[in-house]
Parts: structure tokens; sequence; C-alpha cells
């Protein structure tokens, strides 16, 4: 899609982060805008921006893990707009980290609910109506962790490994059937964005085990983490790239080569069959420490 003007982009996930910095990317284009978030107050910030700028926008609440909710957002967007051509299925959380062993069953329904099963949700949602119309663009947000396995994030980690798995599917079920409908990957590295303060949407129903208030260990990782994210690259950028990779049908988007060798040599223990080397967390391998110092940041 090279003309951008006058069409209709939806993003998950869009009042913070990538999300909210796509949506101020595609307004710069002319495009008129579906945001949803399961933020209400941020969901309803971030579009009174848009539509100050003069941007068309609506937002809707919606949690991307409840696969009637994504359909309520397709149909806003068709009832506000008339149709939708750009989908961003970008809602995202850092979900459980900890030993796979001592991670819950919760943990791994709200990880795989938002990352996995809410690209899945936007695909059965939006995907029949991009096909019957011969025009759209898919964006599906994985990681860098979709193509490596860092200990401490099995539940991330799994879930954006699918998000690639599903998007590389669907490529080339599109490319089968010559369909001018394009699709997408993002794979973030380290982009400064509030990820590692995700618990805040943690759902009730999918509580964490209790975990004492005074956790030294716990709260050193999460605070460096903070910092750390901090100081990434600005979700801006990330946009621009997004916006190259529609319009040049380009399937793989990294935001940088911070991780091109671990992957490469991942590729590399799978070809020849060797042993995969020991990795240490994402924020402890970045920040310059031993494996396990901070631990795997707390459940």
């Amino acid at each position: 899609m090279e003309q951008l003007a006058g069409k209709v982009a939806v993003v998950t996930g869009a009042a913070s982060g990538i999300g909210r910095a796509l949506a101020h990317r595609f307004a710069a284009e002319g495009m008129h805008l579906v945001l949803a978030d399961i933020e209400a107050p941020p969901l309803a910030e971030a579009v009174e921006e848009l539509t100050a700028s003069g941007a068309a926008a609506v937002g809707v609440v919606a949690d991307v893990a409840d696969a009637a909710a994504v359909e309520r957002l397709r149909d806003a967007s068709v009832e506000a707009f008339g149709t939708v051509h750009v989908v961003c299925n970008n809602a995202g959380v850092s979900g459980g980290t900890g030993p796979v062993h001592e991670l819950t069953t919760a943990d791994w329904a709200w990880t795989l609910g938002v990352n996995l099963w809410g690209v899945i949700h936007g695909h059965q949602a939006f995907q029949p109506l991009l096909l019957a119309q011969g025009e759209g663009h898919i964006v599906n947000t994985a990681s860098i962790a979709g193509h490596t396995a860092f200990p401490g994030m099995a539940p991330y980690n799994v879930a954006k490994h699918g998000v690639v798995a599903l998007s590389e599917t669907v490529y080339q079920e599109l490319l089968a059937e010559a369909s001018p409908v394009g699709i997408s990957v993002l794979c973030p590295g380290f982009v400064s964005t509030r990820i590692m303060e995700s618990d805040r949407n943690r759902p009730e129903a999918l509580p964490r085990p209790l975990v004492a208030e005074e956790d030294p260990e716990r709260e050193l990782f999460r605070a460096l983490a903070r910092e750390f994210f901090a100081g990434q690259k600005p979700p801006a950028e990330v946009a621009d790239l997004v916006v190259d990779a529609i319009r040049e049908r380009r399937f793989y988007v990294f935001t940088d080569e911070v991780f091109d060798a671990h992957v490469a040599e991942r590729h590399a223990w799978i070809q020849q069959a060797d042993n995969p080397r020991r990795l240490g967390n994402l924020i402890e391998e970045s920040l310059g420490l031993d494996p396990g110092a901070l631990g795997a940041g707390g459940n």
C-alpha cells in the first residue's frame, strides 16, 4: 500500500509506547484512526491528542485476549469509517517471568492471551474484511524474542515465536493466493516503552502468586529495567520503520542490530545440531551483568 492518505488504520495497544507512536505516524500520513487499548483514561488522552491535531480518530476500549471484544472493535471501526485498510495487532505485555517450573497457569494464560491470542483474534476479525475488499496490510508486533530464547521469559518467548510463525504462515498463504493484501511482522529489540510495567493491566482473574512487598532482588530488577528501557529507541522511530514496510510490502521489520549476532548464532546451532550456549537475561546481558545476577526478575 503506497497511498495511505484517507485510508483507515486500526491500532491495538494504542494508548502508549509503539502503538501510540504508530497512531501519530499514521495521522501524519492523513489516515483515519481507530485506537484500541485496555486502559480507558490513557486511550481517551491519546484520541484527544490526535483529534486536537486535526486527525479523524476514535477510541475503543478492548481486551484483545477476548475474541468477542476484537470483533466489536472491527464492527466499531467499520461503523466509524466504512472499512479498514491497515491493522496493527500491537497490544502486548511482558507477562509472567521467572523459571518455567515456578510459573503458574495464570502467568501463561495472561501472556499468551494478550501476546499471541490477541494477534490471532485480530486476524480472525479483520483479515476476511481485507481479503474481501482486495486491499490492506496487517502488521503483527512480535519481538526479537521471537527469534531467540532468553531465560526467565518463557511465556513471552513462546508467544512471540508464535506471532512470527503465524505471520510467516499468513505471508505464504497470501503469496499462494496472489493476494494484494500485505503483512509485516515487527520484531523490536529494546524500545522505550512501559512494557516492564505491564502488571498494571494484569486481570484480577489471573493473579500472580503473592510476592513479598519488600523483595530487594525483584525490586532491583524492575528499577534497573525501567531505567534501561527509558533510554532506548524512541517509539516514533519504530513507527517510521513500520510505515516504510507497509509502503514497500516488506515482511520482516527489525528495529536495530543489537541482537543480530544472537539470532545468527541460534540459526547456526540449529543448522549444525549444536547445543545452545548459555544466554543471560535480556536486561542482565545488556547491562553487562553476569547471568543470574538479578535473578529472573520476579514472577
